[in-house]
């Protein structure tokens, strides 16, 4: 009778444990649970990615666990919160991977144990197909248009009257050729900008540091010139920077990260000049950039939306749980400038 009783009871325990991995694993109750893994968490950007997953947790009725390294090297850090995570068979799993190769396994066991992983930020590039179901980041080449727009607006009289014999010159620093984020946002203010300067004037061309969209007039009357700093140190980027400065006739100058404001920053701080009538705009934000906005150094900046990548990032994972189709959502990016960094809704994505 003892025997059958213990069998019987080790059944239960089967069943049991069965139904709990069916149901998903985060909480007791039945609520639908998500980690979000982030590449960081001191950084006031992650603070607001986590501002937008709580907020999305709220929405949705699921509980969220947001997480990440206190440095964005500790790549071994956030493999092992990944392995904590699934240790819990949540419902999916929301992830900005510091590196893909080293979280390979993972993904394949997520999805051979029927756990969506989403991507956000950054997401997980690269990784094999099917693995990802979809990721929630900034369209960079929209948000570098975004930048080419409000930038036109105010050199468009200077563009119309410009000559092959007397060009004007717009330029892009950048920090190198490699980062997705940086290409694309250089990529996308360079193409917005020669179709904007063809609407006025006839000879345009894009020239300079990355090749693949260099196109145009060859003898240009306006020039959109990518300038790539040597390496993305701060003496390479402030040489770069004040090489853009030495132009005779600069318009404008669009600076595609933080790290390429520095450079302009340190080069301006070193004694070069910034041409009288210059449109200079950033991206993205911090302290030093917040004041050159404030002073009007800088016309304005384009930053990401942190609070809306977290909440997409909870909702796609919501979704994908739910075994609904989801695909890419971009987060959107928005213009910054001193009369509305102040505002709420623009204060909590601009972090020092």
């Amino acid at each position: 009778m003892k025997k059958v009783l213990s069998i019987a009871l080790a059944l239960m325990m089967v069943v049991a444990f069965v139904v709990a991995c069916d149901n998903g694993g985060g909480s007791s109750d039945g609520t639908m649970y998500i980690p979000v893994i982030s590449k960081g968490f001191q950084h006031q950007f992650w603070q607001t990615v986590n501002a937008g997953s709580d907020k999305a947790a709220e929405d949705f009725g699921v509980e969220i666990y947001f997480v990440g390294p206190e440095s964005e090297t500790d790549i071994s850090v956030q493999v092992d919160m990944l392995n904590a995570e699934l240790a819990k068979n949540p419902d999916a799993i929301a992830l900005a991977a510091l590196s893909t190769d080293s979280v390979l396994s993972q993904l394949a066991e997520a999805q051979s144990r029927g756990i969506p992983v989403v991507g956000f930020d950054s997401g997980v590039p690269d990784a094999p197909a099917g693995q990802i179901a979809a990721t929630a980041a900034t369209n960079q080449e929209v948000a570098g248009a975004l930048a080419a727009t409000h930038m036109m607006e105010e050199i468009k009289d200077a563009i119309s009257v410009a000559t092959a014999d007397n060009p004007v010159f717009i330029c892009i620093l950048s920090q190198d050729v490699l980062s997705a984020s940086i290409t694309g946002r250089t990529k996308g203010f360079a193409e917005k900008m020669f179709d904007l300067a063809s609407g006025v004037n006839s000879s345009v061309a894009i020239t300079g540091g990355f090749a693949a969209i260099n196109k145009g007039d060859a003898n240009p009357a306006v020039n959109i010139h990518v300038v790539v700093g040597a390496t993305p140190g701060d003496i390479d980027m402030a040489n770069a920077a004040t090489s853009i400065l030495n132009m005779d006739n600069l318009l404008g100058l669009f600076m595609s990260n933080e790290g390429a404001f520095k450079g302009l920053n340190a080069a301006h701080n070193a004694g070069a000049r910034v041409p009288d009538n210059a449109i200079l705009i950033g991206f993205d934000a911090g302290a030093a950039q917040k004041d050159a906005v404030r002073s009007g150094f800088l016309h304005g900046a384009i930053t990401q939306d942190p609070f809306q990548i977290g909440y997409k990032a909870v909702e796609l994972a919501v979704k994908a749980a739910r075994g609904e189709s989801v695909s890419d959502v971009d987060t959107g990016a928005k213009w910054w400038d001193a009369n509305n960094m102040e505002q709420a809704d623009i204060a909590q994505l601009l972090y020092d």
